[in-house]
Protein backbone atom coordinates (compact mmCIF):
# COMPACT_ATOMS: atom_id res chain seq x y z
CA UNK A 1 0.00 0.00 0.00
CA UNK A 2 1.28 3.22 -0.77
CA UNK A 3 -0.28 6.49 0.85
CA UNK A 4 2.26 9.46 1.04
CA UNK A 5 1.28 10.18 4.70
CA UNK A 6 0.40 7.88 7.39
CA UNK A 7 2.25 6.58 10.66
CA UNK A 8 5.23 4.39 10.25
CA UNK A 9 5.01 0.46 12.39
CA UNK A 10 8.27 -0.64 13.20
CA UNK A 11 8.43 -3.99 14.02
CA UNK A 12 11.97 -4.08 14.55
CA UNK A 13 15.24 -1.82 14.30
CA UNK A 14 15.33 -2.50 10.51
CA UNK A 15 12.85 -3.81 8.31
CA UNK A 16 8.16 -4.82 -14.76
CA UNK A 17 7.96 -6.79 -15.40
CA UNK A 18 9.82 -8.10 -18.73
CA UNK A 19 11.62 -11.22 -20.39
CA UNK A 20 15.36 -12.30 -19.99
CA UNK A 21 17.68 -14.34 -20.94
CA UNK A 22 20.45 -16.21 -19.87
CA UNK A 23 23.67 -14.72 -17.56
CA UNK A 24 25.75 -12.74 -19.54
CA UNK A 25 29.21 -10.39 -18.78
CA UNK A 26 30.74 -7.23 -19.48
CA UNK A 27 32.84 -4.42 -17.53
CA UNK A 28 31.05 -3.06 -14.45
CA UNK A 29 30.12 1.00 -15.16
CA UNK A 30 31.19 3.52 -13.08
CA UNK A 31 31.45 2.83 -8.91
CA UNK A 32 28.31 4.24 -6.97
CA UNK A 33 26.40 4.88 -3.48
CA UNK A 34 22.58 3.87 -2.98
CA UNK A 35 19.97 5.58 -2.81
CA UNK A 36 20.46 6.29 -6.27
CA UNK A 37 17.89 8.99 -6.27
CA UNK A 38 17.52 10.32 -2.63
CA UNK A 39 14.24 11.96 -3.32
CA UNK A 40 10.78 10.93 -2.60
CA UNK A 41 10.37 8.00 -5.30
CA UNK A 42 7.92 5.28 -3.90
CA UNK A 43 6.61 1.83 -5.88
CA UNK A 44 9.37 2.52 -8.89
CA UNK A 45 9.04 0.81 -12.14
CA UNK A 46 11.34 0.91 -14.47
CA UNK A 47 11.88 0.55 -18.62
CA UNK A 48 14.08 1.00 -21.12
CA UNK A 49 13.59 2.61 -24.54
CA UNK A 50 16.40 3.11 -26.58
CA UNK A 51 19.29 4.17 -24.55
CA UNK A 52 16.94 5.59 -22.13
CA UNK A 53 15.93 4.62 -18.79
CA UNK A 54 12.59 5.43 -17.96
CA UNK A 55 10.95 5.45 -14.20
CA UNK A 56 7.71 5.74 -12.93
CA UNK A 57 6.57 6.33 -9.33
CA UNK A 58 3.60 7.08 -6.69
CA UNK A 59 2.46 10.53 -6.61
CA UNK A 60 3.70 13.53 -4.78
CA UNK A 61 3.60 17.14 -4.98
CA UNK A 62 5.37 16.62 -8.32
CA UNK A 63 2.15 14.94 -9.90
CA UNK A 64 -0.34 11.99 -10.03
CA UNK A 65 2.91 10.05 -11.47
CA UNK A 66 6.53 11.10 -11.12
CA UNK A 67 8.80 10.64 -13.81
CA UNK A 68 12.66 9.92 -13.91
CA UNK A 69 15.20 9.09 -16.86
CA UNK A 70 18.76 8.01 -16.57
CA UNK A 71 21.20 6.24 -19.34
CA UNK A 72 22.80 4.40 -16.69
CA UNK A 73 20.22 3.33 -13.65
CA UNK A 74 22.59 5.47 -11.15
CA UNK A 75 22.10 9.16 -12.41
CA UNK A 76 18.28 10.44 -12.48
CA UNK A 77 17.04 13.58 -13.81
CA UNK A 78 13.40 14.34 -12.87
CA UNK A 79 10.45 14.58 -16.00
CA UNK A 80 7.28 15.73 -15.63
CA UNK A 81 4.08 14.28 -14.67
CA UNK A 82 3.05 11.18 -16.83
CA UNK A 83 -0.59 11.38 -16.06
CA UNK A 84 -1.71 15.30 -15.59
CA UNK A 85 -5.28 13.98 -15.74
CA UNK A 86 -7.06 10.74 -14.28
CA UNK A 87 -9.73 9.01 -15.87
CA UNK A 88 -13.12 10.31 -14.96
CA UNK A 89 -13.68 7.15 -12.18
CA UNK A 90 -10.89 7.50 -10.48
CA UNK A 91 -10.38 10.32 -7.35
CA UNK A 92 -7.50 13.11 -7.70
CA UNK A 93 -4.78 12.80 -5.03
CA UNK A 94 -4.30 8.86 -4.86
CA UNK A 95 -2.65 7.83 -7.41
CA UNK A 96 0.22 4.53 -6.85
CA UNK A 97 2.20 1.58 -8.47
CA UNK A 98 2.14 2.86 -11.80
CA UNK A 99 3.50 0.54 -14.48
CA UNK A 100 4.14 1.10 -18.34
CA UNK A 101 3.80 -1.60 -21.34
CA UNK A 102 5.72 -0.41 -24.86
CA UNK A 103 2.51 -2.22 -26.67
CA UNK A 104 5.00 -2.79 -29.46
CA UNK A 105 3.29 -0.25 -32.30
CA UNK A 106 4.81 2.34 -31.40
CA UNK A 107 2.19 3.25 -28.04
CA UNK A 108 3.07 2.61 -24.33
CA UNK A 109 0.09 1.77 -21.87
CA UNK A 110 0.21 3.06 -18.58
CA UNK A 111 -1.46 0.72 -15.41
CA UNK A 112 -2.07 2.81 -12.47
CA UNK A 113 -3.97 2.58 -9.08
CA UNK A 114 -6.53 5.14 -8.17
CA UNK A 115 -9.55 5.43 -5.58
CA UNK A 116 -12.45 4.71 -7.65
CA UNK A 117 -15.09 7.29 -7.44
CA UNK A 118 -18.30 5.30 -7.84
CA UNK A 119 -16.93 2.45 -6.83
CA UNK A 120 -15.74 2.73 -2.86
CA UNK A 121 -12.78 0.81 -3.69
CA UNK A 122 -9.17 1.39 -4.83
CA UNK A 123 -8.92 0.42 -8.57
CA UNK A 124 -6.90 -0.24 -11.74
CA UNK A 125 -6.98 2.26 -14.78
CA UNK A 126 -4.79 2.43 -18.03
CA UNK A 127 -4.15 4.91 -19.83
CA UNK A 128 -2.24 5.50 -23.30
CA UNK A 129 0.52 7.54 -24.94
CA UNK A 130 2.38 7.76 -28.18
CA UNK A 131 5.58 8.17 -25.98
CA UNK A 132 7.31 6.80 -22.70
CA UNK A 133 7.49 9.71 -21.42
CA UNK A 134 4.05 10.74 -21.73
CA UNK A 135 1.32 12.36 -21.41
CA UNK A 136 -0.65 9.46 -21.00
CA UNK A 137 -4.63 9.55 -21.41
CA UNK A 138 -6.98 7.32 -19.19
CA UNK A 139 -10.22 7.42 -22.28
CA UNK A 140 -12.11 5.23 -20.46
CA UNK A 141 -15.52 5.80 -18.32
CA UNK A 142 -14.48 2.64 -15.86
CA UNK A 143 -11.29 0.97 -14.44
CA UNK A 144 -10.33 -2.29 -15.66
CA UNK A 145 -10.00 -3.97 -13.05
CA UNK A 146 -11.93 -3.55 -9.44
CA UNK A 147 -12.44 -6.44 -7.14
CA UNK A 148 -15.08 -4.41 -5.20
CA UNK A 149 -15.89 -7.70 -3.33
CA UNK A 150 -12.60 -8.23 -2.35
CA UNK A 151 -11.20 -5.17 -1.25
CA UNK A 152 -10.32 -3.79 -4.51
CA UNK A 153 -7.61 -3.80 -6.61
CA UNK A 154 -3.86 -2.32 -6.86
CA UNK A 155 -0.44 -2.88 -7.91
CA UNK A 156 -1.06 -4.28 -11.73
CA UNK A 157 1.77 -5.15 -13.35
CA UNK A 158 2.39 -5.80 -17.14
CA UNK A 159 4.42 -8.94 -18.45
CA UNK A 160 4.93 -10.28 -22.42
CA UNK A 161 5.80 -13.55 -22.52
CA UNK A 162 8.25 -14.64 -25.17
CA UNK A 163 5.65 -15.46 -27.98
CA UNK A 164 4.41 -12.46 -27.01
CA UNK A 165 1.52 -13.49 -25.40
CA UNK A 166 0.35 -9.97 -22.83
CA UNK A 167 -0.56 -10.80 -19.39
CA UNK A 168 -1.51 -8.21 -16.37
CA UNK A 169 -0.66 -9.38 -12.61
CA UNK A 170 -2.21 -6.95 -9.82
CA UNK A 171 -2.91 -7.80 -6.35
CA UNK A 172 -6.45 -8.00 -4.62
CA UNK A 173 -6.83 -5.24 -1.57
CA UNK A 174 -7.85 -7.42 0.87
CA UNK A 175 -6.10 -6.37 3.70
CA UNK A 176 -7.90 -3.18 3.67
CA UNK A 177 -11.01 -5.73 5.12
CA UNK A 178 -9.51 -8.64 6.84
CA UNK A 179 -9.71 -10.72 3.60
CA UNK A 180 -6.80 -12.75 2.34
CA UNK A 181 -4.90 -10.61 -0.26
CA UNK A 182 -3.19 -12.90 -3.70
CA UNK A 183 -1.43 -12.04 -6.43
CA UNK A 184 -4.35 -12.29 -9.75
CA UNK A 185 -2.80 -12.76 -13.65
CA UNK A 186 -4.77 -12.72 -15.77
CA UNK A 187 -4.17 -12.47 -20.33
CA UNK A 188 -4.71 -8.97 -22.14
CA UNK A 189 -5.51 -8.38 -25.29
CA UNK A 190 -2.20 -7.68 -27.68
CA UNK A 191 -3.06 -3.97 -27.12
CA UNK A 192 -2.84 -4.06 -23.73
CA UNK A 193 -6.39 -2.59 -22.79
CA UNK A 194 -8.72 -5.25 -22.24
CA UNK A 195 -8.59 -8.24 -20.01
CA UNK A 196 -8.62 -11.87 -21.82
CA UNK A 197 -10.61 -14.86 -20.15
CA UNK A 198 -10.14 -15.39 -16.52
CA UNK A 199 -8.14 -14.33 -13.61
CA UNK A 200 -6.09 -17.15 -11.77
CA UNK A 201 -4.87 -16.63 -8.65
CA UNK A 202 -0.54 -17.77 -7.78
CA UNK A 203 0.15 -16.37 -4.47
CA UNK A 204 -1.29 -15.56 -0.97
CA UNK A 205 -0.30 -14.44 2.50
CA UNK A 206 0.57 -17.74 4.01
CA UNK A 207 4.19 -17.21 5.62
CA UNK A 208 4.49 -15.87 8.68
CA UNK A 209 7.55 -12.97 7.13
CA UNK A 210 4.51 -11.61 4.62
CA UNK A 211 2.41 -10.75 7.58
CA UNK A 212 -1.31 -9.98 6.59
CA UNK A 213 -0.55 -9.29 2.83
CA UNK A 214 1.23 -9.54 -0.19
CA UNK A 215 1.75 -7.38 -3.03
CA UNK A 216 3.48 -5.56 -6.10
CA UNK A 217 4.49 -8.27 -8.60
CA UNK A 218 7.21 -8.86 -10.90
CA UNK A 219 7.12 -11.98 -13.41
CA UNK A 220 10.08 -12.39 -15.20
CA UNK A 221 11.80 -14.84 -17.42
CA UNK A 222 14.69 -16.78 -16.88
CA UNK A 223 16.60 -19.06 -18.67
CA UNK A 224 13.34 -20.92 -19.31
CA UNK A 225 11.87 -20.22 -16.04
CA UNK A 226 8.67 -18.04 -14.72
CA UNK A 227 9.99 -16.16 -11.55
CA UNK A 228 7.13 -14.32 -9.65
CA UNK A 229 8.89 -11.57 -7.23
CA UNK A 230 6.41 -9.71 -4.75
CA UNK A 231 6.65 -7.63 -1.73
CA UNK A 232 4.87 -8.71 1.31
CA UNK A 233 3.93 -7.04 4.61
CA UNK A 234 2.94 -3.65 6.02
CA UNK A 235 4.70 -1.54 3.50
CA UNK A 236 5.50 1.25 6.07
CA UNK A 237 7.44 -1.14 8.61
CA UNK A 238 10.80 -2.54 8.75
CA UNK A 239 9.12 -6.11 7.84
CA UNK A 240 8.25 -5.14 4.28
CA UNK A 241 10.15 -7.69 2.41
CA UNK A 242 10.98 -8.91 -1.02
CA UNK A 243 10.53 -12.57 -1.80
CA UNK A 244 9.93 -14.50 -4.83
CA UNK A 245 7.90 -17.99 -6.01
CA UNK A 246 8.33 -20.12 -9.07
CA UNK A 247 5.58 -20.21 -11.48
CA UNK A 248 4.80 -23.44 -14.14
CA UNK A 249 3.17 -20.83 -16.17
CA UNK A 250 2.35 -17.26 -15.98
CA UNK A 251 -1.24 -18.36 -14.91
CA UNK A 252 0.76 -20.86 -12.07
CA UNK A 253 0.75 -22.47 -10.57
CA UNK A 254 3.42 -21.32 -8.51
CA UNK A 255 5.46 -22.31 -5.24
CA UNK A 256 7.14 -19.83 -2.65
CA UNK A 257 10.99 -20.19 -2.55
CA UNK A 258 11.94 -21.84 0.70
CA UNK A 259 14.54 -18.93 1.65
CA UNK A 260 12.61 -16.27 1.51
CA UNK A 261 12.59 -13.28 2.08
CA UNK A 262 15.50 -12.25 -0.38
CA UNK A 263 15.54 -8.82 0.31
CA UNK A 264 14.76 -7.29 3.82
CA UNK A 265 15.80 -4.37 5.68
CA UNK A 266 19.83 -3.95 6.11
CA UNK A 267 22.00 -1.16 6.66
CA UNK A 268 20.53 2.39 5.75
CA UNK A 269 17.48 0.33 3.95
CA UNK A 270 14.67 0.60 5.96
CA UNK A 271 11.38 -1.81 4.51
CA UNK A 272 12.86 -2.41 0.91
CA UNK A 273 10.35 -3.49 -1.44
CA UNK A 274 8.04 -2.78 -4.33
CA UNK A 275 10.43 -4.15 -6.88
CA UNK A 276 11.53 -3.90 -10.93
CA UNK A 277 13.71 -6.41 -12.37
CA UNK A 278 15.69 -5.25 -15.26
CA UNK A 279 18.87 -6.36 -17.41
CA UNK A 280 22.25 -4.37 -18.21
CA UNK A 281 23.74 -4.10 -21.21
CA UNK A 282 26.13 -6.83 -20.42
CA UNK A 283 23.31 -9.58 -19.62
CA UNK A 284 23.72 -8.96 -16.03
CA UNK A 285 19.94 -8.47 -13.61
CA UNK A 286 19.26 -5.60 -11.52
CA UNK A 287 16.77 -4.92 -8.85
CA UNK A 288 15.34 -1.39 -8.61
CA UNK A 289 13.29 -0.60 -5.63
CA UNK A 290 12.58 1.69 -2.78
CA UNK A 291 13.41 1.69 1.07
CA UNK A 292 12.78 3.96 3.90
CA UNK A 293 15.78 5.50 5.14
CA UNK A 294 16.75 3.68 8.50
CA UNK A 295 16.65 6.56 11.09
CA UNK A 296 13.62 7.63 9.35
CA UNK A 297 14.36 11.19 9.82
CA UNK A 298 13.06 11.43 6.23
CA UNK A 299 9.52 10.21 5.62
CA UNK A 300 10.30 9.13 1.79
CA UNK A 301 10.94 6.29 0.54
CA UNK A 302 13.83 6.35 -2.07
CA UNK A 303 15.55 4.69 -5.04
CA UNK A 304 17.84 2.07 -4.52
CA UNK A 305 19.53 -0.63 -7.00
CA UNK A 306 21.68 -3.83 -6.54
CA UNK A 307 22.80 -6.73 -8.42
CA UNK A 308 20.19 -9.72 -8.90
CA UNK A 309 22.38 -13.57 -9.18
CA UNK A 310 21.28 -16.12 -10.50
CA UNK A 311 22.87 -20.05 -9.52
CA UNK A 312 21.46 -23.22 -9.72
CA UNK A 313 18.16 -21.90 -10.91
CA UNK A 314 17.58 -19.33 -7.62
CA UNK A 315 18.09 -15.81 -7.25
CA UNK A 316 19.54 -13.60 -5.15
CA UNK A 317 19.88 -10.01 -4.20
CA UNK A 318 23.10 -8.79 -3.10
CA UNK A 319 22.14 -6.17 -1.00
CA UNK A 320 20.73 -3.81 0.42
CA UNK A 321 24.29 -2.49 -0.41
CA UNK A 322 25.36 0.55 1.53
CA UNK A 323 28.84 0.79 0.13
CA UNK A 324 30.29 1.77 -2.69
CA UNK A 325 29.29 -1.34 -5.71
CA UNK A 326 30.46 -0.87 -9.24
CA UNK A 327 27.55 0.25 -11.80
CA UNK A 328 25.56 -1.00 -14.31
Amino acid sequence: MHALARPFLLVGLLAAAGCGGSDGSGDAGEPFRNPVHGENFPDPHVIRVGDTYYAYGTNDEDGNVQTLRSRDLVRWTKGADALPKLGAWAYEGKTWAPEVLAAGDGGYVLYYTANGADFGRQCVGRAVATSPEGPFEDRWEEPLVCQRDEGGSIDASPFRDEDGTLYLLWKNDGNCCGLDTYIYSQRLSPDGLELVGEPARLVKQDAPWEGPLVEAPTLWRQDGGYYLFFSANVFDSDAYSVGYATCESPSGPCRDAAENPILKSACDASGPGHQTVLRDDDGETWLVYHAWPANRAEQERELWIDPLAWEDGKPSVEGPTCEEQPGP
